[in-house]
């Protein structure tokens, strides 16, 4: 009887000739600094080291692309934010550090200036609107852990009984997105927290 000898697996494909993260490190700072529709495959491929099709087989199209950094950006420099709601023990340290930590982040050298959730899909075509979608559909959670962390405040007596939550938290998410604006137009670290401690004189009293 003929022993027929087990086939070969086909190889999965062909393994990356890069570092897909740091791939991904440069598409964020190129879509952070020109805009989602603004970048062209050109540009990201150029900042990323790789070729078009080298793109499309690790990252899928421009869109995806973009949609994983937003995400890398949000576990990375956009991640201070829900980290000060969280461990702060109180509603007013929690957006004070907030902005703080805004003012050295949007300002910092090694990036971008600015927030890429705020800046990365204004100014989009119809064409983009699921992207600008996408976007604010992330600020809008953002703002709602404000809310949530300010009516945390209200039940524990830090705050007046009768503060309305969601007008101060559109408040605060007001003042973090004029930041962001201020310091893609090259505003200074110094000059943000200023800002910052302005919006905070602005708490309600107890």
């Amino acid at each position: 009887m003929e022993i027929k000898e087990p086939k070969p697996a086909k190889p999965r494909g062909r393994p990356l000739s890069f570092d897909r993260d740091q791939a991904l490190e440069q598409a964020m700072h190129v879509f952070w600094q020109r805009g989602y529709e603004a970048a062209s495959i050109s540009e990201l491929t150029t900042a990323m080291g790789i070729t078009a099709p080298s793109l499309y087989t690790a990252f899928g199209d421009k869109e995806r692309l973009f949609l994983e950094a937003i995400e890398r950006y949000a576990t990375g420099p956009g991640g201070g934010y829900p980290r000060a709601l969280e461990e702060e023990p109180t509603a007013y340290l929690a957006i004070k550090r907030c902005l703080e930590e805004a003012a050295e982040e949007l300002t910092r050298p090694c990036h971008p200036p600015g927030c890429m959730v705020t800046m990365a899909a204004t100014n989009c075509s119809v064409a983009s609107a699921h992207i600008q979608a996408a976007l604010a559909k992330r600020r809008a959670a953002s703002d709602e852990g404000v809310r949530c962390r300010i009516e945390c405040g209200i039940k524990q007596g830090e705050l007046p009984a009768d503060v309305d939550a969601e007008a101060l938290a559109n408040f605060y998410a007001t003042v973090f997105r004029g930041m962001s604006i201020q310091a893609a137009d090259g505003a200074s670290r110094e000059s943000l927290l200023a800002t910052a401690a302005a919006a905070m004189r602005a708490w309600p009293a107890r």
